[in-house]
């Protein structure tokens, strides 16, 4: 058996003419090597499999090639040529960084930079995956990049140029690889397919090329787990069945049905790719990709930024014709958002379900309730509706007989209430005929005070005794509008008071809390007050203070009095230590029951 060997190393590229999708780099490329202008240090970059590599080892074979083309190519007949395709050459020097990346392994580059080349012109060291070096490692580089000896080039190739040290990047020409575009995988997988006597489907080979995502390596590599699989007839379903790829007409069905607003066909769907083993994350995402190719068929001038096949092109040009653009930007948005919050969510599957349904509910028409207020943006709608349009019924029907039934079959007595003052009637808009007739075929009304009771008296609570009406309801005695009270009744009732004081005078009352009013000529009470502003605001409620006094005393000869106190009469406003030190200094019992105690003063 021949041994085999993979597409991506069978058809690698040996020519800056074969080489997919880099035509503007291996065009500047070829220029430098017929000028001759060649610089002494590059740096190509880019994302994986799409030819870093391979461009710098045909570089390396052209730089040394003895009869270099006319239009900058390798010869691969001449001595130099044939050494490099054998893979002998004593000239090219490939250096993995990833394995080989520590400062005692530059240093031995360095030394054989010394050495001119036997043959050739010149001495070229290939550095893959450069970004790899250490810090020490680099600098170790730094001199010998910058000013190397004139026979030796070198190309660096990276995956990630952001983690190169500036002062590297400074010393170097920079090639930017692109990523591959679908239409071009697929390009080189049919003549790859036809070179191995492989059956294939465009399509299938469009499902290939878009899991690549951008590297001709990644797609070479599937092809061929893929031709294994399909044993020489690739197609499009074998290959969704290899690959456990979801096709892409569930995407075109969920958006079709979201049109329509059928809820139930979008759940019944999920369910059944759910069952098959795919992921409800993935589904979203692919999902919304889905949807950004549909924005961008929408427009002629996005179009271009399709990375589809042309039948898959066509299928989106369709369904976009279908979709409005307001609906196309908020999926986006829902799906966005479940993406975000898809790795917080403790159930997964829940948060797919309710992103559907909103997708699906972008283009259903508003509730009933939609223009009240307090409607959340996020509100479900209603899932399953059925909307009937009545016949619109007669006004005779409407004003008279559809009461006269409901009148007929309620059996509940109805209550007559007696109002103060005359009101007009329940319904003044029906009919003075219609209210007899229903009056007629009604029962007899049942009056709660035939039963000795009304609305009012439940209102109003339990009848009181005679006796107590009688005392409440008679007229006051003299002795009941002058009884007697002492400072001790009016400290407490001042107090009360305060407590009573409305939200908007408490920090009134908590200062008039600290004012204790005295009796100075029975019954008249006054209050010494410490400042004018404060005397001014209590005056303003004098009124009311001394209508409380007399109800709450007892005795409507009472009259309030205010009067602002003396600087010198006015006492000194003492804190809770100061009080407490007073206590104990007229009191000497007070600190040793402290200090027996323990206790210690806050």
């Amino acid at each position: 058996m021949d041994n085999y060997i993979v597409s991506a190393r069978k058809y690698r590229p040996m020519t800056f003419s074969s080489v997919v999708g880099q035509e503007a780099l291996t065009t500047t490329l070829k220029n430098a090597v017929k000028s001759g202008k060649l610089a002494h240090a590059y740096l190509f970059c880019g994302p994986r499999g799409v030819g870093k590599t391979t461009c710098a080892r045909i570089f390396a074979k052209t730089i040394n090639c003895e009869h270099i083309t006319a239009d900058g190519e390798a010869c691969n007949e001449c001595g130099s040529c044939k050494s490099f395709n054998d893979g002998r050459s004593m000239n090219i020097f490939e250096l993995d960084a990833a394995s080989n990346n520590s400062v005692e392994n530059i240093k031995t580059l360095m030394e054989q930079t010394q050495i001119p080349p036997q043959t050739g012109r010149y001495k070229v060291f290939i550095i893959d995956e450069v970004h790899m070096l250490s810090t020490a490692a680099f600098n170790a580089f730094l001199k010998t990049l910058e000013e190397p000896p004139a026979h030796v080039i070198f190309i660096l190739a990276t995956t990630e140029k952001h983690k190169i040290l500036p002062t590297i990047l400074s010393r170097c020409q920079i090639y930017d690889f692109e990523r591959m575009t679908v239409p071009k995988i697929i390009d080189h997988l049919k003549m790859v397919a036809e070179r191995e006597n492989i059956a294939y489907e465009e399509e299938a080979l469009s499902v290939i090329a878009e899991k690549a995502d951008g590297g001709m390596r990644d797609a070479l590599s599937i092809f061929d787990q893929v031709a294994s699989y399909c044993q020489g007839n690739i197609t499009f379903q074998k290959v969704l069945e290899d690959l456990n790829v979801l096709a892409a007409d569930n995407y075109f069905r969920i958006v079709d049905l979201a049109l329509e607003n059928k809820v139930s066909d979008i759940m019944v769907l999920l369910n059944s790719i759910i069952a098959k083993g795919f992921d409800a994350g993935h589904l979203i995402n692919g999902l919304a990709s889905h949807v950004r190719n549909v924005m961008m068929a929408n427009d002629p001038q996005t179009l271009p930024l399709l990375e589809v096949s042309q039948q898959q092109r066509q299928k989106y040009q369709e369904q976009a014709q279908k979709c409005p653009k307001r609906f196309l930007y908020r999926a986006l948005k829902i799906m966005n958002e479940c993406d975000v919050n898809y790795r917080q969510s403790s159930n997964k599957r829940l948060l797919v379900e309710l992103t559907l349904i909103r997708v699906a509910q972008i283009t259903q028409p508003a509730d009933d309730d939609a223009d009240g207020a307090g409607r959340s943006p996020k509100r479900l709608k209603i899932l399953f509706k059925n909307i009937k349009k009545s016949q619109p019924k007669p006004a005779q029907q409407v004003a008279g007989v559809e009461k006269k039934e409901t009148v007929a079959a309620t059996a509940t007595p109805t209550v007559a209430t007696q109002p103060s003052t005359p009101q007009p009637t329940d319904a003044p808009q029906r009919p003075s005929k219609e209210i007899a007739s229903v009056t007629k075929s009604s029962t007899p009304r049942i009056k709660l005070k035939n039963i000795g009771t009304t609305f009012s008296s439940l209102r109003q609570g339990p009848k009181q005794p005679a006796y107590l009406v009688a005392q409440q309801a008679g007229t006051k005695t003299a002795a009941d509008s002058n009884k007697e009270f002492t400072e001790e009744q009016l400290s407490i009732q001042w107090t009360l008071m305060c407590n009573r004081m409305p939200q908007h005078l408490v920090g009134l009352a908590s200062r008039l809390k600290n004012i204790m009013p005295h009796i100075v000529d029975y019954p008249n009470i006054e209050v010494v007050i410490d400042n004018e502003i404060l005397l001014s605001q209590v005056n303003d409620i004098k009124g009311n203070i001394e209508a409380t006094m007399k109800k709450t005393l007892g005795n409507d000869q009472i009259t309030l009095s205010l009067k602002l106190a003396d600087i010198d009469s006015s006492r000194k406003a003492y804190t809770k230590r100061e009080l407490f030190d007073e206590l104990r200094r007229k009191n000497p019992a007070i600190e040793k029951l402290r200090l027996k105690l323990g206790l210690e003063l806050a």
